[in-house]
């Protein structure tokens, strides 16, 4: 059965120069990621959103540096029913829940994924996250890529943390196993949009969004690179993304990536280990945030993924012996 709940939004805004130019909605949607551009529309429609303390249109321009102030009822209905799935809790209190992310688990249910989500399993776990905009969700890691995620348990929480999204002072540090060898780290900016051509894909187009990867050099093996990577913004697949574009895309990633490519004469364990890396090798080891109500600096760190971990030990073994035993 689903559960019904009604909540005021309120926001006061300001329209950054860069924005300028495009429609109202479409600004907002950017804005408030939190919130679906359906439902945008109809608080632009319903006149609970004012622009320098006017109502607007829907395809209403914005030139930047406009005040807009919204107060509309938010009211949630969850259609998705909750599921008893087991969740690794890093960190929990009356406002957040930070959860290590599997490999495997879909963070939102859609149409190839109706269900089996961690959203069905926090609103297991916490069934008043069916009041907030996609069950507390503020931000996601690819099906396939494990690590730290944050949840908001309240409306004031998430509202705070997709500010600090916003503002980027959410800190996120991944580990990415890539091809190549890197000697040096760097810094890619590079706008991330659709594929041209290929819808179910992102790559670098000029008409993307601002994108801003940083990467530093931990460890090399032959042919491969482990880096420590944190994210300025957060686009979708950026990071895959971004080390494809600079020619180093990670291990296991089909989508992006190439076809492996084992060290010349390595033993047959790495090499099969390589090949047949089930995914891509991405890990979101630590997230660090203000927290919404208290306001103390929090920090979370966590091991390797097993899988990933496993990997780097053969790797390690070629860099530091190379010889074949068998």
């Amino acid at each position: 059965m689903s559960s019904i709940s009604t909540e005021t939004v309120r926001r006061s805004l300001r329209v950054d120069p860069d924005l300028a130019g495009d429609r109202l909605d479409r600004v907002l949607a950017r804005l408030l990621p939190e919130f679906s551009r359906g439902r945008l529309q109809r608080w632009i429609e319903a006149g609970q959103v004012l622009v320098d303390d006017r109502p607007c249109r829907v395809r209403d321009k914005v030139w930047g540096g406009e005040s807009i102030r919204i107060e509309a009822e938010l009211a949630a209905v969850d259609t998705h029913q909750p599921q008893a799935i087991a969740l690794d809790l890093v960190y929990e209190d009356a406002h957040l829940l930070v959860i290590n992310k599997p490999a495997g688990l879909v963070v939102h249910p859609a149409a190839g994924n109706p269900d089996g989500t961690l959203q069905n399993a926090l609103l297991h776990r916490a069934p008043e996250l069916s009041a907030l905009p996609r069950a507390g969700i503020v931000h996601r890691l690819d099906k396939d890529t494990t690590g730290l995620m944050v949840v908001a348990r309240t409306l004031q929480a998430h509202h705070a943390l997709v500010e600090q999204l916003r503002r980027r002072i959410v800190h996120r540090e991944y580990r990415a196993l890539v091809l190549g060898t890197l000697v040096a780290g760097g810094r890619v900016e590079a706008p991330i949009g659709r594929h041209p051509t290929q819808r179910t894909k992102m790559a670098v187009v000029n008409n993307g969004r601002a994108a801003i990867t940083h990467y530093r050099v931990l460890e090399s093996y032959p042919g491969h690179t482990l880096l420590a990577v944190e994210l300025e913004t957060g686009r979708t697949h950026q990071i895959r993304v971004h080390m494809a574009h600079i020619h180093h895309p990670l291990v296991g990633d089909t989508t992006y990536g190439a076809r492996p490519r084992p060290p010349r004469g390595c033993r047959p364990e790495l090499a099969a280990a390589l090949q047949g890396f089930p995914r891509q090798a991405l890990h979101a080891i630590r997230l660090g945030l203000i927290h919404p109500v208290t306001g103390a600096e929090m920090l979370w760190e966590i091991p390797m993924a097993p899988d990933l971990a496993a990997l780097l030990d053969l790797l390690r073994w070629k860099a530091t012996d190379g010889i074949d035993h068998s």
